[in-house]
């Protein structure tokens, strides 16, 4: 282990580069399903992802939408000019020899992201983003002699983003990692589902005691946030130790094992000349008009930072914030933002709203594993409506939300549901002083406490008429009435 003193002599730098597959039907220039999760090996293919003599490649227009929405999801707009360049390498899993990209004029240039890290916000440029053509996938069975190739993944499009070397922390790369999943989500470019590789990071890593930035490693095809921060930990680590034993660092692509929670060697990095890139002659370039480009731009949804400014404006924390902007991508079928949206007009509503979402319905959803059928925002204004009136505890509305979203259909009156469930208030006045009476004489040592200006006492003694009313007396009418009865 090196010491912290040795670490803190070296100046870390990070970029990302991230792999985007586009949420298209087809494939960047086949119409071939661009769904490979559950297919078997080799079946969405086509005469143009087998290479074959002859095939052109189409683009798929929607690609191109689609990569005009990520560039102003990363703060730019896209070029009017961009075209497709071929990228010569020979594997398997690559049958035409070549990879379909955009080299010197991709679709996106320049661009930021914000991240937050620790209350300081920090910006990370963008490089570029590129569209181009995934290539198709080996497989090595263990103890055997063979590998095998399926081609579902090859012609899968996907936008390449690049960062500029702008983080030095591994805790800065997974903010910006987590930040470019949210934009992808919320400008609907992309599933973005990491388990499934719609989403992967390959992470550079250079250390240096110089200005000069060091030798780099890329460790390729991260998928999770934790895994891109574990992943940079341990390459810092490895890259310090070998130095200050006075050995070199091998410019190389690496990979991760994430049950050994370590990178491990997997060839020396080829540099851009190596892959002889030259200008695709089967696709003529992508123009795109000023019209088209503003139309693109119109369509753009609420994106985070302006979800997080409209949050902040209703006094919610920053966690309560990052748990409502994570669970409308986790769980886009509940639309727990645009509820809210509806809602920001009432903000003591809204803020009561956004707690409950945070503390009850989004824990019951992600423990539950289902889908909601009832209509949220129907129910949620008759509980406030409930609580407002006195009718409903704080802590009976929590139980009250988790009988709402566990039934089938809304039922016609929210009011004769929690009535029938047992959930609202004793508010007769009457009724609750017989029970503060019979209270007060059951605890009279306490009784005399609060005589005596002990007000601390006066809790126990409400939390006693709650047990004997079975949870449904008024806790504030209680309170009102032992004092009256103890005349203070």
């Amino acid at each position: 282990m090196i010491s912290k003193e040795t670490r803190d002599a070296y100046t870390i730098t990070i970029g990302i580069e991230c792999h985007v597959q586009f949420k298209t039907k087809t494939k960047l220039f086949s119409a071939v399903g661009n769904d490979a999760r559950e297919a078997p090996p080799n079946t969405l293919v086509s005469h143009i992802d087998f290479g074959l003599p002859g095939a052109l490649p189409v683009l798929n227009k929607e690609a191109v939408h689609l990569a005009a929405r990520a560039a102003f999801a990363l703060g730019t707009k896209p070029q009017k000019f961009s075209k497709f360049d071929r990228k010569h390498y020979f594997y398997p899993d690559l049958p035409m020899g070549y990879q379909i990209t955009q080299y010197d004029e991709p679709i996106v240039l320049g661009g930021q992201v914000k991240i937050d890290v620790d209350g300081e916000e920090k910006v990370i440029g963008i490089t570029r983003a590129h569209m181009e053509a995934d290539a198709g996938k080996s497989t090595h069975p263990a103890g055997k002699d063979y590998s095998l190739v399926d081609l579902n993944r090859a012609g899968t499009p996907l936008l390449e983003i690049v960062s500029e070397p702008d983080m030095h922390t591994a805790a800065e790369a997974k903010a910006y990692a987590r930040e470019l999943y949210l934009l992808m989500r919320y400008a609907d470019v992309s599933d973005a589902d990491l388990y499934y590789g719609n989403m992967r990071f390959d992470v550079n890593v250079s250390v240096s005691k110089t200005e000069e930035l060091g030798t780099r490693t890329e460790t390729k095809n991260l998928n999770s946030f934790r895994a891109v921060e574990k992943a940079i930990e341990y390459e810092v680590t490895r890259q310090i130790e070998l130095l200050e034993k006075g050995e070199a660092i091998h410019q190389e692509t690496r990979g991760w094992d994430d049950a050994k929670q370590k990178t491990f060697t997997q060839r020396l990095k080829e540099n851009a000349d190596d892959y002889r890139y030259m200008p695709d002659p089967d696709l003529p370039p992508i123009v795109l008009t000023d019209a088209y480009i503003e139309q693109v731009k119109s369509e753009m949804p609420i994106m985070p930072a302006e979800w997080r400014s409209r949050l902040a404006g209703l006094g919610l924390d920053k966690s309560q914030i990052e748990t409502l902007l994570d669970a409308q991508v986790e769980f886009a079928d509940e639309g727990y933002l645009p509820l809210l949206e509806e809602s920001l007009h009432d903000a003591g509503f809204a803020k009561q709203l956004a707690n409950w979402l945070v503390n009850v319905d989004i824990p019951y959803v992600r423990d539950s594993g289902g889908s909601v059928k009832t209509e949220r925002a129907l129910f949620y204004k008759a509980i406030a409506d409930l609580i407002s009136g006195g009718k409903l505890s704080s802590t009976n509305a929590k139980a009250l939300i988790i009988e709402l979203l566990s039934v089938d259909a809304l039922p016609e009156s929210v009011e004769k549901f929690a009535e029938d469930k047992g959930y609202v208030q004793v508010s007769d006045e009457g009724e609750i002083a017989k029970i503060v009476e019979q209270v007060l004489a059951e605890n009279a040592k306490a009784a005399e406490d609060v005589k005596n200006g002990e007000m601390k006492a006066i809790g126990f003694l409400v939390g006693q008429v709650m047990k004997q009313s079975q949870g449904k007396a008024n806790p504030q009418m209680a309170q009102d009435l032992i004092k009256k009865q103890l005349g203070i």
